[in-house]
């Protein structure tokens, strides 16, 4: 898991630099390039998403199977 969020972050990284038209080795702050473009870490979009997910399954009904397979994975740990 790990490994694909830095290779996620790195190819985000990529991406930002040559839509500011800047090169690794001009040696701007990441912070400041994505602040240019308006975007968030890729990170952060990354864990917002698992939160509202976890927040929609917790709204689900007792008898939804996400909600059963919820508790079962529960109950193996």
């Amino acid at each position: 898991m790990k490994e694909n969020l830095v290779a996620l972050q790195r190819a985000e990284m990529r991406m930002v630099r040559w839509m500011c038209g800047t090169k690794l080795k001009d040696r701007f702050p990441s912070k400041e390039l994505r602040e240019r473009l308006g975007v968030d870490d890729v990170a952060l979009v990354l864990q917002r998403n698992r939160l509202r997910w976890y927040g929609h399954v917790l709204r689900k009904e007792d008898n939804d199977w996400v909600k059963k397979w919820r508790k079962l994975i529960k109950d193996v740990q």
